[in-house]
């Protein structure tokens, strides 16, 4: 087992746990401040409602009292105060002979009168009809305004859910690619490891195969008296020239041994570089995602601040509007009292 590549396995799977683990900590947090802007702008909308409402309901206090109705002379409770007595004087012209009303054609001033409520109902009605277009009109600006904000803040949280989307691909994509690289190397060194055991394995059953013991060669039962001399309990045996070769052997798996330890640090050298620059990347990327946060909080703090400007020419012109609607007596009673 290789305990090196195994430990630099868990710790790359750690600090990719740990990248994974802040990239959801920022969505979270991102999804966090979007719910609460979100929050923010349905209790905007609620407020616009009620100014909205409370506006409509000063127009009907202000403009549409119940003495401006038509049918207000058939349900006045003040009528009967308001009337005139049939008889003023001896010569009220309203006085018919015998102490009647007139007779000679009743109701003189019929046509005049009935010309001037027509006249005062043409202009209340033109006047209701044109507070009505100018109320509607101001509730579709707004209407419009708004949607159109919504439209803009769901289109840069939908491109900001896909620059997520699209890093968190990128970030697993490069992960799965460097695993198979990683996968591949250990391959490839099992291999060779494997092709060099092999080898050795063979070479080593060679250089028995070979060998004196197995040979059975005679030179190694030559006792001190030469070859006469036959030692018959002894029966290995070596010369100078085996010797050699197996020094040059175990010479040869000497500088073998070190050629190896010399891939294997630089594999391991080249394994530290990859992982140094997954992590520049990594940082470079979090940075980038930085500035583009620092900069659409910018162009909302822009839009929030139009909108502000918008909501108090808003305000101003609705003002303004309501004081050119008051008649003018109001107007100078009204202008009075805030003078006080």
């Amino acid at each position: 087992i290789d305990k090196d590549a195994l430990d630099a396995q868990v710790k790359e799977k750690k600090i990719q746990e740990a990248a994974e683990k802040a990239e959801h900590e920022r969505f979270a947090h991102h999804m966090k401040k979007n719910d609460k802007l979100m929050c923010l702008l349905e209790e905007r909308q609620k407020n616009e409602i009620k100014d909205i409402n409370r506006a409509l309901t000063e127009f009907h206090k202000n403009f549409q009292k119940p003495e401006t109705r038509l049918e207000f002379d058939l349900n006045d409770p003040q009528a009967l105060k308001k009337d005139r007595p049939a008889r003023v004087s001896d010569d009220d012209p309203r006085c018919t002979i015998s102490g009647m009303q007139k007779f000679m054609g009743e109701d003189l001033n019929h046509d005049q009168r009935m010309k001037f409520q027509k006249e005062q109902i043409r202009e209340w009605s033109l006047q209701q009809q044109k507070d009505l277009k100018n109320a509607l009109a101001d509730q579709k600006l707004a209407d419009d305004l708004y949607d159109k904000f919504r439209i803009e803040l769901d289109r840069k949280i939908m491109e900001e859910q896909r620059k997520e989307e699209e890093s968190r691909r990128a970030v697993c994509t490069a992960t799965k690619n460097f695993n198979k690289i990683q996968v591949a190397e250990l391959d490839h060194k099992n291999e060779l490891e494997k092709a060099q055991k092999i080898k050795d394995d063979m070479y080593e059953i060679t250089c028995l195969l070979q060998g004196d013991f197995l040979s059975e060669n005679p030179d190694q039962a030559i006792g001190p008296g030469g070859k006469r001399n036959v030692l018959v309990d002894r029966w290995k045996g070596m010369n100078q020239e085996q010797l050699m070769a197996i020094r040059e052997f175990q010479k040869e798996q000497v500088l073998e041994k070190q050629r190896a330890r010399e891939q294997e640090r630089r594999r391991d050298a080249e394994w530290d570089r990859q992982r140094l620059q997954a992590a520049r990347t990594q940082l470079l990327w979090e940075r980038h995602q930085q500035r583009q946060d620092q900069v659409q909080r910018r162009d909302l703090d822009a839009v929030n601040a139009g909108l502000s400007q918008e909501q108090k020419a808003k305000n101003i012109y609705l003002k303004e509007e309501e004081y050119s609607n008051i008649p003018t007596e109001e107007f100078y009673a009204q202008f009075n009292t805030t003078t006080r």
